[in-house]
């Protein structure tokens, strides 16, 4: 069975919540296109002003983060329970720029993982390696173990529903685009990963986005390629051009 397109944007820490509305307001009608998930995955503040805007639309709206208890004395922090009773259905797990400013490891995105499938939630799994990794030539064994430990103790069930998104770091917000080729090679390399882990069927099954620095001339030829299933978007997704990605063909 051909898996469905998932394309989610992700606002960073962009957008206020008038804006937010205003922003879902203009994407609206130029996001229809029942053939993929459309997900717009905004700032916690923006959660509730924004599923109300998409409301009776095929816009999902997600979470970029969560904590991965449900409750407790973590002062700023979201829980899987908040992003659930507001109707949430994505979050962002493990983005670099959460790695690289925030401390995430492996080891809390898995916490993260495992709290988010607990609860209902369909992770996005972010996953990729700086420039300085791909020089040395190491990039399929890091991305192999980012994988790995994000998935330990999942179920196969559960893998099968979660999103892994592959963005080489060196091309987030850089303007640069991993060739075709490269992304493609990561993210079979990702599903081949999933298969070792789990079985064939887990891997036919779970959808890989590539995200860095996606546009709506460089999305048909990458969506195209028999192991990208989409994209996490950054920029692009603020602007009326996200309309142009996600109806790609």
């Amino acid at each position: 069975m051909a898996r469905k397109k998932i394309i989610a944007g992700n606002w960073k820490m962009n957008m206020t919540p008038s804006e937010a509305v205003s922003l879902v307001e203009t994407l609206k009608p130029l996001v229809v296109n029942d053939e993929v998930d459309v997900v717009f995955c905004v700032p916690a503040i923006d959660i509730i002003p924004a599923m109300e805007a998409a409301k009776g639309t095929n816009i999902n709206i997600g979470a970029e983060n969560m904590y991965f208890e449900e409750k407790g004395a973590y002062t700023g922090e979201i829980s899987p329970l908040m992003l659930k009773d507001a109707g949430v259905q994505y979050v962002i797990i493990g983005h670099s720029e959460r790695r690289e400013y925030f401390a995430e490891t492996d080891e809390t995105v898995n916490k993260k993982v495992l709290k988010a499938f607990e609860h209902g939630l369909t992770p996005i799994i972010c996953c990729g390696e700086s420039l300085t990794q791909r020089e040395q030539g190491i990039t399929l064994d890091w991305i192999r173990q980012q994988i790995k430990i994000a998935f330990l103790n999942v179920t196969a069930d559960q893998a099968k529903t979660a999103v892994i998104a592959y963005e080489p770091i060196w091309a987030i917000g850089t303007g640069k685009v991993a060739t075709t080729e490269q992304a493609e090679e990561v993210c079979a390399a990702i599903r081949v990963c999933i298969g070792e882990i789990y079985d064939q069927a887990t891997a036919d099954a779970i959808r890989i986005q590539y995200g860095g620095s996606v546009s709506a001339s460089s999305a048909p030829e990458l969506f195209a390629q028999p192991n990208i299933d989409g994209g996490l978007v950054g920029g692009a997704s603020l602007k009326p051009d996200f309309g142009k990605i996600v109806n790609y063909k």
